[in-house]
């Protein structure tokens, strides 16, 4: 089944979100390597969660793929389909979103990706952060924007994705993590199939409470104003950035660069 989304629908369902949307506090990823449950920061960050969740109930997010993994850093879905062919489909973005920096970027939270040099460019694609990036994102390009948390034993799932080895698959797909595939068939030109791929047979809301989690306590971002000059880019924010190189890719369809 392949799964079609216009960019009219989409952004014409992000524009009519209600305020009550934004209420599912806890959300499911459901990928080939098991389940993640993500608790959803409604109060603290409420334009990004309804954001997230407009994509989720369109079910845009059906077939998506882990499209690049960076380990010790981030793994990234939310913009790229796979429709039983390569190269991936492009998941139409709606309107960009407002920036919504509160929360910090620590391990087993989730994040929204966006545009180098534009705070509030966010429209699709997010990561999960596999270590504390707090230092390298709380305060770059006006500081990217927690509005989740990973809840359960579900960072084990991401883990395992981010051990995998990870392969070019052209364009803007250059790291992506692939199953059951070595560099010896790369080398002899096997194709990749679904079989090989990290999917996201689909994102759906486990509970629409406005406060389900009212336990976990996450982290302030105070970093905020500090470095957000920076630019993923160039490295501009410091060294800690080169190291990383923080993930860059290009949005195919429409040309531009995103960068985490």
């Amino acid at each position: 089944m392949r799964f079609q989304f216009s960019t009219l629908a989409i952004v014409a369902t992000l524009s009519s979100v209600s305020v009550g949307l934004a209420n599912a506090t806890e959300v499911q990823i459901k990928t080939v390597m098991g389940d993640v449950n993500v608790n959803l920061f409604d109060d603290t960050t409420p334009q990004t969660v309804a954001n997230f969740l407009t994509y989720v109930d369109s079910g845009a997010y059906a077939n998506n793929v882990v499209h690049r993994s960076e380990p010790g850093f981030v793994v990234q879905a939310g913009g790229f389909q796979y429709n039983d062919m390569l190269p991936l489909d492009t998941v139409p973005a709606g309107s960009a979103v407002q920036n919504e920096p509160v929360l910090s970027n620590q391990r087993g939270t989730i994040a929204m990706a966006k545009l180098g040099g534009n705070a509030n460019s966010a429209t699709s694609q997010w990561f999960i952060n596999v270590s504390d990036n707090s230092t390298n994102l709380d305060g770059q390009n006006g500081g990217f924007t927690v509005f989740g948390q990973v809840l359960g034993d579900g960072m084990e799932i991401i883990d395992a994705i981010a051990a995998l080895n990870r392969f070019n698959l052209g364009g803007a797909v250059s790291a992506a993590p692939l199953r059951n595939y070595s560099q010896a068939q790369a080398t002899a030109g096997v194709d990749v199939t679904g079989d090989n791929l990290v999917i996201i047979s689909d994102v759906v809301v486990v509970d629409r409470a406005t406060v389900t989690h009212s336990e976990l306590s996450p982290t302030t971002n105070t970093l905020l104003g500090q470095n957000s000059g920076g630019d993923s880019s160039t490295g501009g924010s410091g060294g800690s950035v080169g190291l990383w190189g923080l993930l860059t890719l290009a949005i195919l369809g429409c040309r531009r660069r995103v960068f985490i």
